[in-house]
């Protein structure tokens, strides 16, 4: 985890501060790497508190292909409130909750010239199981043709997998890198997508690689940033994920049941750490800081 405390230093000491689209400015470098090996232990961030239910429950709201906030908001998430009520969205949504044409949609149900749904998941799963060594494993999120269909353009853009030996990496870019906020939880993301995808496709979990273009500090984040940097971090967790879940059905099906009991009265929480948890996780407190929209 000192690779990703060594970048917000990198940041604080030699960054450019930048203006942005939100108005609050930003210190940034551009082009960092950082990289993780899963038999180090999962990389989740350490000197404050990782809300993983959350990044599991978004995870498998991607997968799921919805852009429906209201389903987020029944797991407890409110990580895309911000973008999805945003005044300059509303006008554009689709329905109330609606955060467009987001990430899991242009996954699942990426709209090909000829009117054809593509599900870039899919076929990336068949793919890593009948062609392994193939260098077109490639997932994008980033459409330009619907870059106004959705409340937030992505940002981490897309993905690539590698395999060899039996052992499945991934590639991230993410164009634009809220530090503080999202990139802990992004990190955390593409390891969680990369033990799945390993599991669907009979592979090991190996290495994560996370590209960092545009990697910013909000100027409201300078303090809660500096207390981060203070504290020494502790050793990584073990990811579980249910065995259970053996193809993409699996996975959307445990999803549409998860919502369905909590409908029925059943607390979010448990039911998500039937699908994957972290197992030893020490972490330091909680360090509140607000996303900048």
């Amino acid at each position: 985890m000192r690779q990703y405390l060594d970048v917000l230093r990198k940041i604080m000491d030699g960054g450019i501060d930048r203006p942005d689209r939100t108005g609050i400015g930003t210190r940034a470098v551009f082009g960092e790497v950082m990289r993780f090996r899963m038999s180090d232990g999962f990389p989740a961030v350490t000197t404050k508190r990782l809300a993983f239910r959350a990044v599991l429950a978004e995870l498998l709201w991607f997968l799921s292909a919805s852009s429906d906030v209201n389903e987020l908001h029944a797991l407890g998430v409110r990580i895309w409130d911000g973008n999805a009520y945003a005044p300059t969205w509303l006008a554009r949504a689709r329905f109330d909750g609606d955060a467009g044409r987001n990430y899991g949609q242009q996954w699942r149900t990426w709209r090909a010239p000829d009117g054809r749904s593509v599900d870039q998941i899919a076929e990336l799963v068949e793919r890593l199981r009948t062609d392994p060594s193939s260098r077109r494993h490639v997932v994008s999120a980033w459409n330009p043709g619907e870059i106004a269909d959705t409340s937030l353009p992505a940002c981490h853009a897309f993905f690539q997998a590698f395999v060899a030996d039996g052992k499945l990496s991934l590639m991230m870019y993410q164009r634009s890198c809220d530090m503080f906020l999202g990139v802990p939880f992004n990190m955390a993301e593409y390891a969680l997508l990369l033990h799945l995808l390993a599991q669907l496709s009979g592979l090991e979990p190996h290495d994560l690689t996370h590209v960092l273009a545009d990697a910013h500090v909000y100027r409201t984040h300078v303090d809660a940033v500096c207390e981060q940097l203070r504290r020494e971090p502790y050793p990584l967790p073990e990811l579980w994920l249910d065995p259970a879940l053996r193809s993409l059905d699996d996975v959307t099906g445990r999803y549409r049941e998860i919502l369905a009991r909590v409908a029925a009265g059943e607390k979010a929480g448990p039911l998500l750490d039937g699908v994957a948890r972290l197992e030893g996780y020490r972490h330091h407190p909680p360090i509140k800081a607000e996303m900048a929209v």
